[in-house]
């Protein structure tokens, strides 16, 4: 695990608690602009952000990647 995709991980679990939808995160500059693809299906992944964001919404942004 980078340190780039500590603090992405942490800032799509803050975007989510303020009320913003997955998908509009995930396509956010700053994701976009230092993660690929590949490596957002990987910080999906993660415990804490599967926690904090649910099963469900994690699955569906899967999908929509």
């Amino acid at each position: 695990r980078s340190r780039t995709e500590e603090r992405i991980a942490q800032y799509v679990i803050r975007e989510h608690h303020r009320g913003r939808p997955v998908h509009e995160i995930l396509e956010d500059h700053y994701v976009t602009n230092r993660c690929t693809p590949e490596q957002i299906k990987r910080l999906l992944d993660r415990p804490e952000v599967l926690h904090a964001l649910g099963e469900d919404l994690v699955a569906r942004a899967k999908s929509e990647l």
